[in-house]
C-alpha cells in the first residue's frame, strides 16, 4: 500500500512540473518526426518510380528492333507494347510534380524545424518516461501525419506501400491506424511498445540514414508493386485524368471484346472421344453405315456433312508438354491418360508407366533393345542407304508410337510416321506429343495424301498389312510413292519365322515384288533383336515392267494421274517410271542438304508463274522466307521457339518457310491444298522435307493439341468463299496446342475476322501489321474452354 502510494504522489509530481515542457519536446519531437518520414518517403518513391519505368521500357522493347523489314505501321498489342510506353510517359510526369510537391513541403518543414531546434536543446533532458503524454504523442503525431499526407499527392495505397517499407521507423508512416486503436483501447498494454518505439524515433533523428537508405533499397520491389496500384487508382488530378482515361480505353475494349463473344458463341464439343476427337476419324454415324469393314473403311476418313464449329475440351489435369529432346524419352501421363498400350507393348518397350510420366525406353516390336541399334543394323545391311544423305525422307507404315522415326532425327532423317486410331490406343496421339511427325491414316481404299516418287525409302516392321492380298494393291501403293530407285525394308515375321502363315506369306510376297520388278537386294538379321529384314530396291527404269512374261499386276493407264491422291481410289496397277531425263523422278536428288536449298532439275520443264520462270519462283520464295523468318519471327514476335517442336504451315507451296527454320529443332508439316492451290508438294520433298494434300474445308487427320505453331499465308481469305470460316478457326484450335501460336498473313478483311474470332476466343493478340489493304497477325491460344455443351451426335458411339 505505502508503494502503491509513494508511486502515485511521485507521479503527481512529475506531472506537475514538467507538464510545459513535456508539450515543447513533444511538438519538436513530432516535427522532426516529419521531416524524418518526408526525407524516407521521397527517394523511396523516386527510386520505384525510376524501377518501374525501366520494368516497363524492359517489356516495350519485346517487340521492338526486330520489324523483320516490316513498315513502320506495325502496331504492337501486346501488353508491352505501346500502352506500357504511354503509361511510363505519364508517370514520368507523375514523378516530377510529386517530386516538386515534396521539394517545397520540405523547404517549409526545415525552415520551421530550425526555429524549434534551441527549445529541443535546452528540454530535451528533461522528460523520458512519461507515459500518458507518449499516448498522447502517439495519436498527435499520428494526426500530423495525416494532415502532411494530405498536402501530398499521395493515395490510401501508397501510405500503405510507405507503410510496407518503413514499417521500422518510429513515428513515420507505419500503421498509422493501430497508433491509434492502441491509444483509445489497449493504453496500458502497449506502453512498453510505445516507449521503444519513441527510443527508436530518438536513435534514428540522429542520423542513422545510411541504414534506412540500405532498408529503402531492400524493399524497393514491394514499394514498386504498390505505386502499380497507386498508379491506377490515383487521387491527384493529373493521375485521375490519366487513370480516367485509361479506365475508359479498358471499358471500350471489354465492350468490344463483349461484342465479339456475342457475335461468335463457343460450346465445348460433347462427343464419346471427349480430348481426343477427330471430326473425320469418329464419325459413328457414318461408320455405323459402313457396309463393310473388309479393306479397314471404320479407319479412313468419313467427314461430317457439315464441319463442326466447337471446341475440343482438354484432359482434366493437361499442362504444357515436355521439350524436345526430353519429350521422346518421356511426356505427362495427365495429357494423354491412356494406358492399354503400356500393358499390351509394355514388354516390346513401346511405353511403359513411370509415376506422372509416360515413358517410351525406344523400342518397338521388332527393336526391343532400341531404335538406334535397329537402324545402324538396317544401314550395315545395306550401307547404300546411307541415312541422312542419301535417303533423307521415309515414310514408316504402321509406326506404333513412332520410336523409329524419333531416333531416325539423329542420322539426320525425317520420316512421315502414319498409324490408323485403332484398338492401339493413342499411338499416333503418344508420338505426336513426343515431338515426332505422324498422322492418323490407314491403308485402306484410297491412296496416300503423298504425290508420287517422293519418299526415298519406305519402312515397315511388322506393320500387319496385308501386302500379297487382292493383287498387291496396298503393295502398289507403296510403290507409286516410292521414288524410282528407292528401297523398301521389310522386318516382318515371314522374312525370318517358319510357321506355315509365315511361309505361305513369304511365298506369295515373293511372287508379287517380282512381278512389279522389285529386287530383292539383301536378307540379313538381327542378333541382338532376333528378327531379320529384307529390304526390296524399285527399279529405276521401265526396261523390266517391258519385258514381263504376264501383263501382271497391269500398267496403269496413261490417263491415270500417278500424282492425283485426294479422295482417289486405289487401283491394282503399276505406274511407269519417268524416262526422260528432264522428268521428275528420272535422277536423284542431291544429298542432304544441299538439296534444300537448290531449285529441282525437272522444275526447268515447268510453267512461269508470276511473271518468273519456276526456278526463279522457288528462289524468291526461299529469300522472302528467310527473311522473314530470321528478322521477324525468330525476334519480333515474342515467340519463344526453344519451346516449339511441332510446326504446321496450313498452305506451303515450295516449303521455303519450313526450309528458314532448318536451323532449329523443329519439324514442319507443309500442307498442299488440292483444291485452290498449285501442286508443289512434290518441289517440298524434293527438298528434303515432308507434307501432304489436306482440304481445309475438313478436319485434318490429327489428334487435338498436335502443334506448338500453325503458320497461315494466304489461306483464309481464299477458303472463306468455299468453306465456314468459323468451322476453320474452331479446327485450327482443335490442333493448336494452349500457348501454341497461330501466324497468318492475309488481307485486311480477313485479317479482322480472324482477330474478331481469336478475342471471342480469348486468345492473346501479340502482333499486327498492316499495310496496303494486307497485313501479318500472331494469336496466342490461351486455356480457356467454354462451359456450355454442344452434342454432336454424329460422334456419338
Amino acid at each position: 500500500m505505502a508503494m502503491g502510494k509513494y508511486s502515485r504522489v511521485d507521479g503527481k509530481k512529475s506531472l506537475n512540473c514538467c507538464s510545459t515542457t513535456s508539450l515543447v519536446v513533444f511538438v519538436a519531437f513530432c516535427l522532426v518526426g516529419v521531416w524524418m518520414l518526408m526525407s524516407s518517403v521521397v527517394p523511396i518513391q523516386s527510386q520505384n518510380l525510376s524501377t518501374e519505368e525501366n520494368l516497363i521500357d524492359k517489356s516495350s522493347k519485346q517487340y521492338e528492333d526486330s520489324s523483320g523489314g516490316l513498315s513502320e505501321t506495325v502496331t504492337r498489342e501486346d501488353d508491352s507494347g505501346s500502352d506500357s510506353q504511354s503509361e511510363t510517359n505519364i508517370e514520368n510526369t507523375q514523378n516530377v510534380s510529386q517530386d516538386e510537391s515534396v521539394s517545397t513541403s520540405e523547404e517549409k518543414q526545415e525552415e520551421v524545424v530550425s526555429k524549434e531546434v534551441s527549445e529541443e536543446k535546452v528540454e530535451s533532458e528533461s522528460e523520458n518516461g512519461d507515459e500518458g503524454n507518449q499516448q498522447e504523442k502517439f495519436v498527435k503525431e499520428s494526426s500530423d501525419e495525416k494532415t502532411e499526407s494530405e498536402e501530398e499527392p499521395k493515395t490510401e495505397n501508397e501510405n500503405d506501400g510507405d507503410a510496407k517499407v518503413n514499417d521500422q521507423e518510429a513515428s513515420s508512416g507505419d500503421g498509422q491506424s493501430n497508433s491509434e486503436a492502441g491509444s483509445t483501447e489497449e493504453a496500458g498494454g502497449k506502453t512498453s511498445e510505445n516507449e521503444q518505439t519513441d527510443l527508436e524515433a530518438e536513435k534514428k533523428s540522429e542520423g542513422d540514414e545510411s541504414a534506412d537508405e540500405k532498408k529503402q533499397e531492400d524493399e524497393v520491389p514491394s514499394q514498386t508493386d504498390e505505386e502499380k496500384v497507386e498508379n491506377n487508382q490515383g487521387n491527384n488530378s493529373e493521375e485521375s485524368d490519366t487513370s480516367n482515361n485509361m479506365e475508359s480505353e479498358k471499358e471500350a475494349e471489354n465492350s468490344s471484346i463483349s461484342k465479339t463473344q456475342s457475335e461468335y458463341s463457343w460450346k465445348l464439343c460433347n462427343v464419346t472421344a471427349g480430348p481426343d476427337y477427330i471430326p473425320c476419324l469418329d464419325n459413328w454415324k457414318t461408320i455405323r453405315k459402313l457396309p463393310s469393314t473388309m479393306h479397314y473403311e471404320h479407319r479412313e476418313r468419313h467427314c461430317p456433312e457439315e464441319a463442326s464449329t466447337c471446341l475440343v475440351s482438354l484432359p482434366e489435369g493437361y499442362r504444357r508438354p515436355i521439350q524436345w529432346p526430353t519429350s521422346r524419352e518421356k511426356i505427362w501421363y495427365h495429357n494423354i491418360p491412356h494406358t492399354k498400350l503400356a500393358v499390351v507393348k509394355g514388354h516390346q518397350n513401346w511405353v511403359k508407366v513411370t509415376g506422372e510420366y509416360l515413358t517410351f525406353p525406344g523400342g518397338g516390336t521388332q527393336f526391343k533393345n532400341g531404335a538406334l541399334h535397329y537402324i545402324d543394323f538396317i544401314q550395315k545391311s545395306l550401307p547404300d542407304i546411307a541415312w541422312g544423305k542419301r535417303s533423307r525422307v521415309i515414310l514408316d507404315v504402321g509406326c506404333g508410337v513412332a520410336s523409329f522415326g524419333g531416333f531416325l532425327f539423329d542420322r539426320d532423317v525425317l520420316a512421315m510416321s502414319f498409324a490408323p486410331k485403332d484398338e492401339h490406343e493413342a499411338q499416333v496421339q503418344f508420338a505426336l506429343e513426343r515431338g515426332i511427325p505422324a498422322i492418323s491414316a490407314v491403308m485402306g481404299t484410297t491412296r496416300l495424301p503423298y504425290p508420287s516418287s517422293v519418299f526415298d525409302l519406305i519402312h515397315c516392321a511388322r506393320c500387319r498389312v496385308p501386302w500379297h492380298v487382292e493383287g498387291g494393291k496396298l503393295l502398289l501403293e507403296l510403290n507409286r510413292v516410292l521414288r524410282p530407285g528407292g528401297y523398301f525394308v521389310w522386318s516382318a515375321t515371314p522374312v525370318y519365322q517358319k510357321l506355315p502363315e509365315d511361309v505361305g506369306i513369304w511365298k506369295a510376297m515373293s511372287e508379287l515384288t517380282k512381278s512389279i520388278c522389285w529386287d530383292l537386294v539383301v536378307i540379313r538379321k538381327d542378333k541382338l533383336n532376333q528378327v531379320a529384314a529384307a529390304i526390296y530396291r524399285k527399279p529405276s527404269t521401265n526396261e523390266c515392267y517391258n519385258e514381263r512374261a504376264q501383263n501382271e499386276p497391269p500398267l496403269c493407264s496413261e490417263s491415270d494421274d500417278p500424282n492425283a491422291a485426294w479422295k482417289v481410289p486405289l487401283e491394282a496397277c503399276i505406274h511407269k517410271v519417268p524416262e526422260d531425263a528432264s522428268d521428275r523422278g528420272s535422277q536423284w536428288p542431291p544429298q542432304w542438304p544441299s538439296r534444300l536449298e537448290k531449285p529441282p532439275y525437272w522444275l526447268k520443264s515447268q510453267l512461269d508463274v508470276n511473271g518468273k520462270s519456276a526456278p526463279e519462283d522457288f528462289i524468291s520464295d526461299y529469300k522472302h522466307w528467310k527473311n522473314v523468318v530470321s528478322k521477324t519471327y525468330l525476334t519480333g514476335m515474342g515467340i519463344d521457339w526453344s519451346s516449339v517442336r511441332n510446326v504446321l504451315d496450313m498452305r506451303a507451296v515450295y516449303g521455303g518457310f519450313a526450309a528458314a527454320l532448318k536451323d532449329l529443332k523443329v519439324w514442319v508439316m507443309n500442307v498442299v491444298p488440292p483444291i485452290d492451290s498449285r501442286d508443289t508438294l512434290a518441289i517440298i520433298f524434293e527438298r528434303g522435307l515432308i507434307g501432304m494434300y489436306h482440304d481445309w474445308c475438313e478436319s485434318f487427320s490429327t489428334y487435338p493439341r498436335t502443334y506448338d505453331v500453325v503458320h497461315a499465308d494466304h489461306l483464309f481469305s481464299v477458303l472463306k468463299k468455299r468453306c465456314n470460316l468459323v468451322a476453320v478457326i474452331a479446327e485450327v484450335d482443335r490442333i493448336l496446342r494452349p500457348e501454341g501460336k497461330l501466324i497468318v498473313w492475309d488481307d485486311a478483311e480477313t485479317l479482322n475476322e480472324i482477330e474478331s474470332m481469336a478475342k471471342s476466343l480469348q486468345w492473346d493478340i501479340r502482333f499486327t501489321y498492316s499495310k496496303d489493304n494486307k497485313g501479318l497477325l500472331c494469336i496466342q491460344k490461351t486455356f480457356w474452354r467454354p462451359t456450355e455443351q454442344e452434342t454432336i451426335l454424329s460422334a456419338i458411339a
